[in-house]
């Protein structure tokens, strides 16, 4: 049953060890020290616009859960901290409420604690039929299509059948009439398929890359037998990797996502180019302490967000995108070796 399904994945994610164990790629950009900012740090500006809507931070909850009864209080204290500090949230696969109604309020919730923020729903990519639904349940600003073969391939009852998903990508983005994002599950987007999702109709992509939570590694628990799990526990794109081959291969929004933990990892994202960040498990566990504790995380994110632009000289998000940085060790061999430029992006003001 999915909604049981839904309460075996929040508890291994909260007292299991399910976090990759090869690393984001962060750890390989540098951003460039500036011992002149010219900048105020108290006057610093984290404002940024999505789809036309302002966030007073680049920040989005990122789909966590929905669809068990345990997940509407998590659902309640996430939305209430994304009200009050005006940002972004999306909500798990929607799947379990379409099929069974009385589940629906562990995700409209969502909308009723965060009446003004901007709200992501989200269906698998096959579910053609729910996209509509999906979209009213949530009175939602965008819809989050989601891929997640690996997980599929290691949970014992997951649906292995990948085939069309381009075309019910293609045909959800006709059928709705808000932005689609199609985002991974935590294994990250190459440029190839970037550039297919991007011709398939999509109006952003969220690269969910690797080196935050394995959903391989949460599924390995599940199984009776590990094997598969433990061999595809690291499978994936990292983070960084993934966020540099997509900005570099389309002209959408980019969310960065998949183990991003410190204000410090969101600003080289954003200085890579991307829209926004997405931070899912360190906000899971706050969740259950209470919305007071999901903003406190937040606003010391958002502080280290904030240094780190002060030390680069940048006083709002564009400026940010325009640092310089160096890219190097595993992450600038993957790029070099996939075909792109990790120079360009050191001395910026010069190109």
């Amino acid at each position: 049953m999915i909604s049981n399904r839904k309460l075996e994945h929040l508890q291994l994610c909260l007292h299991s060890d399910v976090e990759y164990k090869k690393k984001t790629g962060f750890e390989d950009i540098e951003l460039i020290h500036k011992a002149l900012p010219e900048v105020n740090k108290e006057k610093i500006d984290l404002s940024a616009n999505f789809f036309g809507k302002k966030m007073d931070a680049p920040i989005i909850i990122s789909a966590i859960t929905g669809g068990h009864p345990e997940s509407l209080k998590i659902n309640r204290e996430l939305a209430k901290a994304a009200d009050k500090l005006n940002i972004g949230m999306g909500v798990g696969s929607q799947r379990a409420a379409i099929e069974n109604p009385e589940l629906a309020p562990t995700y409209t919730v969502v909308r009723d604690e965060a009446p003004d923020a901007f709200i992501l729903g989200n269906i698998g990519a096959p579910q053609i039929e729910y996209a509509e639904k999906a979209v009213a349940m949530m009175d939602a600003d965008a819809l989050a299509i989601h891929l997640n073969p690996l997980q599929e391939a290691i949970q014992p009852e997951g649906d292995v059948d990948a085939t069309g998903y381009i075309e019910s990508i293609k045909k959800i983005s006709e059928t709705v009439d808000i932005p689609i994002v199609v985002k991974e599950t935590g294994a990250g987007i190459k440029a190839e398929d970037a550039l297919a999702l991007e011709n398939a109709g999509a109006d952003a992509i969220d690269v969910a890359g690797a080196g935050g939570t394995s959903w391989a590694a949460v599924e390995t628990y599940r199984a009776q037998d590990h094997h598969l799990g433990e061999a595809f526990w690291d499978w994936g794109i990292p983070t960084a990797v993934s966020t540099i081959e997509v900005l570099e291969s389309v002209k959408l929004p980019v969310i960065s996502s998949g183990g991003i933990r410190t204000g410090l990892d969101a600003a080289k994202a954003l200085a890579l180019g991307a829209s926004a960040v997405g931070i899912a498990s360190p906000l899971l566990k706050e969740a259950y302490t209470g919305h007071e504790s999901v903003i406190t995380a937040i606003e010391r994110f958002k502080e280290e967000l904030r240094v780190a632009m002060f030390l680069v000289g940048a006083s709002n998000i564009e400026d940010l995108r325009k640092s310089d940085l160096i890219i190097k060790g595993n992450t600038k061999e993957w790029l070099t070796e996939r075909g792109f430029n990790t120079k360009k992006y050191a001395r910026r003001l010069i190109e």
